[in-house]
């Protein structure tokens, strides 16, 4: 079984590390004790879920010999205004920069289901929470700014 540990800096300051051995800083706003010195926790579980499913669709697209210039992903998360204050929707939304992208979309979408509902752990455990969760994506030109 996979260990983590997470360690008091001060305040609500804290450092993790799991099996990959690299440190992470969470943190949170000097209104509570924090310094401000890392990323929140919950902004975290946005990252992870990015992540995942960014690393599954990259992965899948090498695979199907798909290249594309630029690949994003934006995560949206509502949160419920009282404590705990847990997440009560998640948008993600792909962003795929290239020439010519829509001649391979159809390669893009089954990367896109194929880490959604096969191989994105953290995926998997927001469905299995019954978050509401969606998720789409864009096909842009090569030099788009978004």
């Amino acid at each position: 079984m996979p260990e983590i540990i997470v360690k008091q800096v001060e305040g609500i300051t804290f450092v993790g590390r799991g099996e990959s051995r690299h440190w992470v800083v969470m943190d949170g706003p000097e209104a509570f004790g924090g310094s401000e010195a890392g990323t929140r926790p919950m902004e975290l579980f946005l990252m992870s879920l990015a992540g995942c499913t960014g690393a599954d669709v990259a992965s899948l697209l090498k695979k199907m010999r798909v290249d594309v210039d630029r690949f994003e992903i934006v995560v949206k998360g509502n949160r419920a205004e009282e404590h705990p204050k847990v997440y009560t929707k998640i948008d993600l939304e792909y962003r795929f920069y290239g020439d010519n992208l829509e001649a391979v979309k159809d390669k893009i979408e089954k990367a896109i289901e194929l880490s959604q509902w096969k191989y994105c752990s953290v995926s998997a455990m927001i469905r299995k929470a019954e978050i509401p969760f969606s998720y789409t994506y864009k096909l842009l030109p090569r030099n788009a700014s978004q």
